[in-house]
């Protein structure tokens, strides 16, 4: 496969806000620095979200494609994840991420086929891998009636 590239531009707005964007994209997202640091802003998306967000993404569309290839009928999945962020060494690092996620089958014939494609979609998560940060996964499944 050839490589991919994808592009994000940012500009400096005010005080530590900017604006970021991609070409490839029809949106913007603001970004801050976070309100733990000083002359942080709140309600603004952070380096630190947007990280823990790629984590957490990256794992939903891995999971979302290996389920489809794998003609998986399952009726949601749901996911909360936790970045860490540490001071090491006098420097900050993000060293972990936290993802708890739920997934919702119709039948219970399908559990383990749900937990193998999730352990299938930990292993492929390019984000994941390529990352330092520690990606901790707790994954419930539940079985949930079929609507008629």
């Amino acid at each position: 496969m050839e490589p991919h590239a994808y592009n994000v531009n940012i500009e400096w707005n005010s005080d530590r806000k900017g604006t970021m964007r991609s070409p490839e994209l029809n949106s913007t997202i603001e970004v801050a620095t976070p309100p733990n640091f000083p002359k942080g802003m709140e309600g603004i998306w952070s380096p630190e979200h947007l990280f823990t967000a790629a984590v957490a993404s990256c794992l939903m569309t891995t999971f979302l494609s290996i389920a489809e290839n794998s003609k998986l009928n399952f009726a949601s999945f749901k996911l909360e994840s936790k970045g860490i962020l540490e001071q090491i060494d006098g420097k900050f690092l993000m060293t972990r991420v936290e993802l708890n996620l739920l997934v919702f089958i119709h039948e219970e014939k399908d559990r383990e086929r749900t937990e193998r494609i999730l352990q299938k979609s930990e292993s492929a998560c390019l984000i994941s891998n390529s990352v330092k940060a520690k990606v901790e996964i707790k994954a419930t499944i539940e079985v949930v009636a079929m609507a008629i």
